[in-house]
């Protein structure tokens, strides 16, 4: 086992332990970004002017009413900008644009002494505009040929040979929904200017050294002059990877401008209709199989809904095309990705970063071709799975390590769901009513974990011991709720032997570690928990020469172990407090600043080959659901999950990841029905569903009634963190089994062995229309389409209308 995976005697990690600010969160101590507000003195408040149009040209923008407003104290527009204005690391995002992109484009935002002086001031701005033509949906975009930024293609083997080989040849389209984050605290960020003209901003980010960037070029200052700290995050999810740089950038302009500190907050309505969503994508594909029901060949096109500028959208659609096999081996493969260009926000990261998007294709796909194939939908995915044994690799050329543990946690899931004995009982429940069906579906998941990007698999730590023995770590990860704080304390406390009670974290800041990724791509304890590990065991070397020339031993046999240093073999112990203090006369440095670097990456973007990820994390999912035949209402009645997290560092916190991921995907593909006005009236791009009365987001009666997760034992992955695997994003992908499950449900309606479409989000509505067409035939064993799914509004659905079969 390598050293970064060994845990030694007696380790925090893999206690389980309620997360670090549990009691500050249930109690309402716990500080946010707008929470320090009340603290600081003489605040400004800002306000954005938006525009109500999807495009157009700004031909006046008159600020001078707005000055009339009592309490308005400036109005900021691009002319205040000293060095670049733009929000973006592609030079595509003008912080004060001169042509409007979107409904709700902010042109220039109003600092007022109250929120509400503000709030008056933007409407009294007047904004004179030359409208011009917009293009709202996906469809839309494509037949305008609206594409901007890279164009990956990936192939594999002889897809030409493969469908020639195939015994059954199907094609189809599917289009599904974005996802709006719907973080409890929304955009923030709080900037003051020191008596050095040093800029300080309170940023709710995920990636504060990318803030920090962007606020400097803004203002045209250097880094080293720009400082941003993030106390911690009401949820970010993706969300605030990129879109806070802006924000923040306003704030610090303002405070620049003014010398007073500034503050940004974007209420519900202004955080959903200014800020990016999970891209939505659409899908057009053909797929061989052999006659044992084996997958030969597939071509593909997806298409991803970028909205106005790239922001994160050449990775996300790479990852989509790396993930779009799952934990299926497709010998010969042809996969085209592409950005559409949209008047609408500009889409960014979610968790999954376009995973959930690719792999989604493939299960829709094996949904609905196995009743064409005459299959259960379960065994389908089965024959399909990587094999041990075999050197299979990826479409883009990556070896599947530990590809036994696809059908290791498949397997579990069977055994702790009963999943044979609930498939009779579901079987003879159907039987007996006409107008309720039940169904359970499984699927499973592989997730690359690491960013596409090799530069950003790097991280830094800096951890201080203070004499008292007492120690604080710094980090550059972010805290979003997720646990990862938590987790460093107990990497720090393990890896220096110590009792977690003397650790403590100090806020993440980019004056403390600098150069920091995101915290995203579910690597957050992976990097920062290697770099801590890192500086704490060069604490340790040092400590234990210490110790050993008082234990008069040699500093390879001292071992620490709960606060106590030892040596083997004989009785002498020397405590933690004494050997900090006996160190610190001896002037043995206390500090250490570590870091880490991924090991064995490797990728071409433009040949679209490699090796772009440490290890893959596996799970696989159960779901029993229940759907009443009159209005396509349903319940899920029980989840069964087995997932795969290496040897949890936490595992309280892991468990409670993996359900909340699980219900974050199910809330994207059976709930958050995101609406747009694509109509050519007045209103054209406007969000319609942008509060949550309109946007439906999962609760307490979507959770399953019973909910089962099991983390896969005896799972050491080597090479990582204390033997952990990444936790945050691979769960969400497991929810595939419950809009499976409905697909299922709803086919059970119609006769033995049809097959339906199903949209995404496969709402009450739509499910009551997939049962409307199995009881009118669904998708016939030719493979046609016995109906076109258009919905009662006339609208046709964002899903494929035909699937024909060769």
């Amino acid at each position: 086992m390598s050293h970064l995976s060994e845990r030694p005697e007696k380790p925090v990690v893999g206690v389980p332990m309620p997360h670090e600010s549990a009691v500050l969160h249930v109690t309402g101590t716990a500080l946010y970004t707008d929470d320090l507000v009340h603290r600081t003195k003489d605040v400004l408040h800002a306000y954005p002017v938006q525009v109500m149009k999807p495009r157009g040209r700004i031909t006046g923008l008159r600020t001078g009413p707005a000055l009339a407003v009592p309490g308005v104290v400036r109005v900021l527009t691009a002319a205040d900008v000293p060095g670049v204005n733009d929000a973006g690391m592609k030079h595509d995002e003008p912080l004060f644009p001169d042509e409007v992109m979107f409904h709700g484009h902010a042109v220039a935002w109003v600092l007022g002494e109250t929120l509400e002086a503000a709030r008056l001031g933007a409407e009294a701005v007047e904004v004179e505009l030359d409208e011009l033509p917009s293009l709202i949906t996906l469809r839309e975009a494509i037949a305008a040929e609206s594409f901007h930024g890279a164009r990956p293609v990936m192939t594999t083997g002889d897809v030409d040979a493969g469908f020639a080989d195939s015994a059954h040849v199907f094609t189809g389209e599917f289009q599904f929904s974005d996802q709006e984050h719907f973080y409890l605290e929304t955009h923030a960020a709080l900037a003051y200017i020191d008596e050095a003209e040093q800029v300080f901003v309170q940023s709710s980010t995920q990636h504060p050294s990318e803030t920090q960037e962007i606020v400097a070029h803004v203002l045209g200052l250097h880094s080293h002059e720009v400082t941003v700290q993030c106390l911690r995050m009401g949820g970010g999810f993706g969300g605030k990877e990129m879109q806070p740089h802006g924000f923040a950038a306003v704030a610090a302009l303002g405070a620049k401008l003014t010398g007073r500190p500034v503050r940004v907050r974007l209420n519900r309505t202004q955080d959903l209709t200014m800020s990016g969503k999970r891209h939505g994508f659409h899908a057009q594909w053909r797929i061989g199989f052999d006659a044992d029901g084996r997958i030969q060949a597939l071509d593909a096109t997806l298409t991803a809904d970028g909205g106005w500028s790239l922001d994160l959208s050449e990775p996300v659609t790479a990852r989509a095309l790396c993930h779009i096999d799952n934990t299926y081996w497709i010998p010969n493969a042809r996969v085209v990705g592409r950005i559409a260009k949209t008047n609408k926000v500009s889409n960014t990261a979610f968790r999954g970063f376009g995973g959930p998007q690719g792999m989604l294709v493939t299960e829709d796909i094996l949904g609905r071709c196995a009743p064409l194939l005459g299959l259960d939908p379960a065994e389908l995915r089965e024959r399909n799975f990587y094999r041990p044994g075999l050197g299979q690799s990826t479409p883009y050329g990556q070896l599947v390590t530990q590809p036994e543990r696809i059908s290791a946690v498949w397997q579990q899931v069977r055994d702790v769901g009963s999943v044979a004995d609930r498939e009779r009982e579901i079987a003879a429940f159907n039987a007996a009513h006409p107008n309720t069906k039940r169904a359970l579906a499984m699927t499973g998941i592989k997730f690359g974990i690491s960013f596409n990007l090799t530069a950003f698999n790097q991280a830094g730590a800096l951890v201080l011991i203070y004499k008292d023995g007492s120690v604080l770590i710094n980090h550059g990860g972010t805290e979003m709720g997720q646990g990862l704080h938590t987790k460093m304390l107990q990497v720090a406390a393990t890896t220096l032997g110590i009792p977690l009670h003397k650790v403590r974290l100090a806020p993440t800041r980019t004056d403390k570690v600098p150069n920091t990724s995101a915290t995203a791509a579910s690597s957050g304890a992976d990097l920062n928990g290697a770099a801590v590990k890192n500086a704490c065991e060069q604490l340790r070397v040092r400590l234990a020469q210490v110790a050993a020339s008082q234990l008069g031993s040699s500093a390879s046999d001292v071992r620490i172990v709960e606060g106590v240093a030892r040596t083997l073999g004989s009785d002498k112990e020397l405590a933690w407090d004494d050997l900090v203090r006996t160190a610190y006369f001896q002037r043995v440095q206390l500090s250490a600043a570590g870091f880490y670097r991924t090991e064995g990456l490797h990728w071409d973007a433009k040949t679209f080959r490699g090796s772009p990820f440490k290890y893959f994390s596996y799970g696989a999912a159960a779901a029993e659901v229940e759907v009443d035949g009159f209005t396509g209402a349903y319940r899920i009645r029980r989840v069964d999950i087995v997932h795969d997290v290496g040897d949890s560092l936490s595992p309280l916190i892991d468990i409670g990841q993996v359900e909340g991921g699980f219900v974050q995907g199910a809330g994207w593909l059976t709930l958050e029905d995101m609406r747009w006005d694509a109509g050519e009236g007045p209103h054209r791009g406007r969000l319609l569903t942008q509060a949550a009365s309109t946007y439906k987001l999962p609760s307490f009666s979507e959770m399953p009634e019973e909910f089962n997760v099991t983390l896969m034992a005896n799972a050491t992955e080597e090479g990582a963190v204390y033997g952990s695997k990444a936790v945050g994003e691979p769960p969400l992908m497991l929810a595939f089994c419950v809009r499976e499950a409905l697909r299922q449900a709803a086919a059970a309606f119609g006769p033995s062995g049809v097959g339906v479409d199903l949209a995404a989000p496969a709402t009450p509505e739509a499910v009551y229309w997939a049962i409307e067409a199995a009881r009118r035939g669904g998708i016939a064993a030719n493979g046609s389409a016995a109906v076109d799914g258009t919905a009662a509004n006339g609208q046709v659905p964002t899903h494929a209308r035909a699937l024909s079969g060769v």
